[in-house]
């Protein structure tokens, strides 16, 4: 691979946390970021992610996204845009697998529920349990805790939305044992699985809003660049159906946003000589340029009004919460309510004992969260399928 002089290198990489046998061992021929990736692959937090809510909750349908499908079009969308900037695929694949292991199940009401929950004891956040989650939850070697994955990977995912001026209590205590330079832009693969991620929910969600019907065309053709992008597209096809013309202009749109991202970021490496001068770079370098960041916040703006705070989304927003919020008070009262595995790793004393209770219930799938929670209270939460 023909690799830019300031992408990250898998010769050069930052150190593991952890050295023994399973830090360093090479199996097979693999860089040291494949590792990670392969590492995130097989984790179960990553398999939970096939039962965990994207947008619609619990949906009643095997079309619709979830965290996993997702998280796979994100690293699609991810590895185009390094293989054009001759960045390290393997580290931005890596990183748009693993940006959202710390997502609870329900999504943002799951977190919202855990936030509400864990006031007292510091708060929960959805980017810094997924550095947890890699580096203190998954324990599949004998030696030590966590995957013990590259310097480079956790502090791309650390900060992969820009520099952290305030971490939460997690992300500290991560940082104060294995320092991630949080204060500093990260690397170009990460600002990449960043903006991946922004490409792929702002299209995709269009798709599944669309499909369940919360979406109508005429009220996203009120947007004049998916407008154009529509006429375009008739155009092209006359007599094609119309489903099939929504998805063209979907992938359209995703493919507008990618050769722009390519584009301007292009532009604003120009110069750099190495991964330290893209960190010392004082902002960010890989993004949209400034029209395209215009419409991509219109685009929002709409989906927030029209999708995400739709009122059968609010509804089932507010019954998920339900559910997280009576998980947590049944396992606060009464530990012996989970698993014998995770009873044995509670502590004595708050804050420490609150924060492996919210560990749990954040790797729960929304099934087994609904399952739970039927359990202890001895009747099914309602209202949460809205689609």
């Amino acid at each position: 691979m023909n690799r830019a002089i300031y992408a990250a290198d898998p010769e050069a990489h930052g150190p593991r946390e952890f050295g023994g046998a399973s830090g360093g061992e090479r199996r097979g021929p693999r860089s040291a970021f494949q590792r990670d990736r392969d590492r995130i692959v097989h984790s179960m937090s990553f398999r939970r992610l096939k039962s965990k809510t994207q947008v619609f909750i619990a949906p009643d349908g095997d079309h619709y996204r979830t965290r996993l499908t997702h998280s796979l079009e994100v690293a699609q969308i991810g590895r185009v845009i390094a293989r054009a900037l001759a960045l390290d695929e393997d580290l931005t694949e890596a990183l748009c697998l693993a940006h959202d292991l710390g997502h609870p199940p329900f999504g943002h009401a799951g977190e919202a529920a855990l936030s509400d929950a864990m006031d007292r004891h510091g708060g929960f956040d959805h980017n810094a349990q997924a550095l947890r989650t890699v580096m203190r939850i998954e324990c599949p070697y004998p030696e030590y805790d966590g995957l013990n994955l590259t310097w480079d990977l956790l502090e791309g995912l650390a900060k992969h939305n820009g520099p952290v001026t305030a971490p939460n209590w997690a992300l500290a205590e991560l940082d104060h044992a294995f320092p991630l330079m949080l204060g500093t832009w990260p690397s170009l693969e990460a600002q990449v699985a960043a903006v991946a991620d922004d490409i792929a929910y702002d299209n995709h969600d269009i798709d599944d809003g669309l499909r369940a019907g919360f979406l109508q065309l005429d009220d996203l053709l009120t947007l004049d660049f998916l407008a154009d992008q529509w006429r375009t597209v008739e155009k092209r096809f006359p007599h094609a159906p119309r489903e099939r013309l929504l998805r063209e202009m979907i992938r359209d749109q995703i493919g507008m946003m990618v050769n722009d991202v390519i584009d301007h970021t292009s532009a604003q490496v120009k110069g750099l000589r190495s991964v330290s001068d893209v960190r010392e770079a004082g902002r960010q370098l890989a993004g949209f340029s400034p029209a395209m960041a215009a419409q991509e916040r219109r685009l929002k703006a709409f989906m927030y009004e029209r999708l995400y705070y739709h009122a059968e989304q609010v509804s089932a927003a507010e019954r998920a919460r339900d559910v997280v919020a009576r998980l947590f008070a049944a396992y606060a009262q009464d530990a012996r309510l989970m698993p014998a595995d995770w009873q044995a790793r509670l502590p004595d004393r708050e804050p420490h004992r609150a924060r492996v209770i919210a560990d749990f219930i954040a790797g729960m799938s929304d099934r087994f969260a609904m399952q739970s929670v039927s359990q202890i209270y001895g009747e099914r939460p309602s209202g949460l399928i809205n689609v």
